[in-house]
């Protein structure tokens, strides 16, 4: 795509982010700069020709797309020591959690493009799904911004009053779903497989669950309803679960941990 980004922090998420951009061809390793205190672990990116430095100011001067992967308790800091580096010419993204536009623009003191994504673990194999919001961005820069993390998954732009919704939903529902694959699997040893078959039966059924719903756009429903028989096994399954609190125990969930992040 042409432009240069830089990724400030090179830990999990900056490092899947990397390897996401190059291993889909979005970026070219030497267009991409990645920062890191202990530049030695970033070896193996240092190795395909991405700049590895431990200078952020470097990284911001050097490059058009700035990238925050930092943990939430160094983002003042980090964006108070590159603030005099970033100017009109940059859009500055951020991908830590909790992290407002306005501070951001607050703590960098100029009118930038600024930009909140949220992406879950996924990213690590391009399979993300990323919800975005922004401030002071053009449709040409709000287009190259989503193709970019469309290379890494899928994304959705959203208002950033439900950006605290999306981390709970998109990202801690990482969590929720393998909790579930994870009971899948302990029932399907107690019924009689090794735990490696049922972890594969059980994951590869609820990935291809999910393409149902996202290939074919149908609700939940349509397609159990599909596999429920009159005085089927399937019935009899989802209405025990049901009688146990499967979906209100799930949905509890989900609003405990919105509570639990809208207070905190």
């Amino acid at each position: 795509m042409g432009k240069r980004i830089a990724i400030i922090g090179g830990g999990n998420l900056g490092t899947a982010i990397a390897e996401g951009l190059l291993n889909s061809g979005f970026s070219k390793a030497g267009d991409l700069t990645i920062t890191k205190r202990n530049v030695a672990t970033l070896k193996p990116l240092k190795e395909k020709g991405v700049h590895v430095t431990d200078d952020n100011t470097e990284a911001v001067n050097k490059n058009e797309i700035i990238i925050l992967a930092v943990k939430p308790f160094q983002v003042a800091d980090v964006l108070r020591s590159v603030k005099e580096s970033l100017n009109e010419n940059k859009t500055l993204i951020s991908v830590v959690t909790g992290v407002l536009l306005a501070d951001m623009e607050e703590l960098v003191g100029k009118k930038l493009t600024y930009f909140r994504a949220m992406p879950n673990t996924a990213i690590a194999i391009q399979e993300s799904m990323t919800c975005i919001c922004s401030k002071n961005a053009d449709k040409a820069t709000a287009k190259y911004v989503n193709d970019l993390f469309s290379t890494l998954g899928k994304i959705v732009t959203i208002d950033e009053k439900l950006m605290e919704a999306a981390t709970i939903l998109g990202a801690c529902g990482t969590a929720y779903a393998m909790r579930y694959i994870r009971a899948n699997i302990q029932g399907g040893i107690e019924i009689g497989f090794d735990a490696t078959t049922a972890s594969l039966i059980a994951a590869q059924t609820v990935k291809g669950a999910a393409e149902l719903l996202l290939k074919k756009g149908t609700h939940p429903e349509q397609e159990i309803d599909k596999v429920t028989t009159p005085k089927g096994c399937t019935i009899a399954g989802l209405n025990e679960m049901e009688h146990r609190g499967f979906s209100s125990s799930l949905i509890r969930g989900v609003v405990a941990s919105y509570k639990k992040i809208a207070k905190d």
